[in-house]
């Protein structure tokens, strides 16, 4: 009877366990849908309505970092029930390096985008930044010895002509008020925001694989605490040069919504890419970085669609193609990744 009755404490020990991270995967999930979308669309929407400063802008996309205290704070406490000898920090001083220095590139990749932005419309820069795929690949190749395929190869031309179908139809689509140089300086700076960011990704990885810690979902959101700040704290730099806290109670005057949608737009902005970075994470380490970049993939058409719904975009044939091809190439690059995983797992699997 007690081998039973322990037997059927496992059991649901272990129900609640499969419980807690099906609903964590969810969680994650949902953050990352809302932040994929809610991110570009309020950034874009800022520029839309007289907004102009750049660095406020690439300011916000990591000033939300804090939130990540609360599931750090909840996480510690948990662990400190568990074992009051429990760590307050799992983080390395040579990973704290590392993070500041990815953080800064994120502010370089922050700062682009966010210029980038302000002469494009979302729609476009949703596919344009789809191109990160081929910039990760090639430089995974470099740093971290990953082999390209076949579906890497295409998903590479695939992206690259997508690209190249928006760049030589960009006045079919520019912003009222955007002059056809401003239009392809969005465009260039959208594409490296792309290349840096396919930088930054492998650079990731290669430190988690230098990492003398076993990498935890606790060390990656502290991790990601450290680079988000060091991100933020390279925006404020900028901002101060710039004299952007001085122009900020203007610039509200004047916005198109009004004084008081001035300021819920700015805080819901940095909201929704913490969101994004919170659930990222969350989705990569629950499942996989490939379910991390279906979910973004997904949601490229939604983005398009919420462009034109809210912020009144064109959706030209041009456009259209381009976001086919990304489309079929996100694909490619996805069953290609996902052949890899399976392919390793067997190998793994066998005496």
């Amino acid at each position: 009877m007690e081998t039973e009755s322990q037997a059927n404490n496992g059991n649901g020990h272990i129900q609640a366990k499969k419980s807690i991270k099906r609903f964590l995967i969810a969680l994650n999930c949902v953050l990352l849908g809302l932040g994929d979308t809610g991110g570009p669309l309020t950034s874009r929407l800022y520029f839309h309505h007289g907004g102009h400063r750049n660095w406020l802008s690439s300011f916000l996309e990591t000033a939300g970092f804090p939130i990540l205290l609360l599931p750090l704070c909840i996480n510690y406490l948990y662990r400190r029930h568990r074992s009051h000898s429990a760590p307050i920090f799992f983080i390395t001083p040579c990973l704290f390096l590392a993070c500041i220095g990815l953080g800064l590139l994120t502010g370089v990749d922050d700062y682009l985008y966010a210029y980038g932005l302000s002469f494009l419309p979302v729609s476009t820069s949703a596919i344009l930044l789809s191109t990160h795929l081929s910039f990760t690949a090639f430089f995974a190749f470099l740093i971290v010895k990953q082999r390209f395929t076949v579906f890497t190869i295409n998903s590479i031309a695939l992206l690259t002509t997508g690209a190249v179908i928006l760049g030589l139809h960009g006045s079919s689509d520019r912003p009222k008020g955007v002059t056809d140089k401003q239009y392809y300086m969005g465009f260039f700076l959208m594409v490296a925001t792309a290349a840096l960011y396919g930088l930054v990704l492998p650079l990731i990885e290669l430190t988690y694989r230098k990492s003398s810690r076993e990498v935890t979902y606790t060390l990656v959101m502290e991790m990601q605490f450290v680079m988000a700040a060091s991100a933020t704290v390279f925006c404020v730099v900028g901002m101060a040069i710039n004299k952007d806290f001085q122009a900020i109670p203007k610039e509200a005057k004047n916005f198109g919504l009004g004084e008081a949608l001035y300021y819920t737009v700015l805080t819901w902005n940095a909201i929704f890419w913490q969101l994004f970075f919170l659930g990222t994470v969350g989705v990569i380490f629950c499942v996989n970085t490939l379910l991390a970049a279906i979910i973004v993939a997904v949601f490229i058409p939604v983005i398009e669609i919420l462009g034109v719904i809210f912020l009144h975009e064109r959706f030209s044939s041009e456009k259209g193609v381009a976001l086919v091809l990304a489309l079929w190439g996100l694909a490619s690059y996805l069953y290609g990744e996902h052949k890899q995983v399976k392919k390793k797992r067997s190998s793994i699997d066998q005496p």
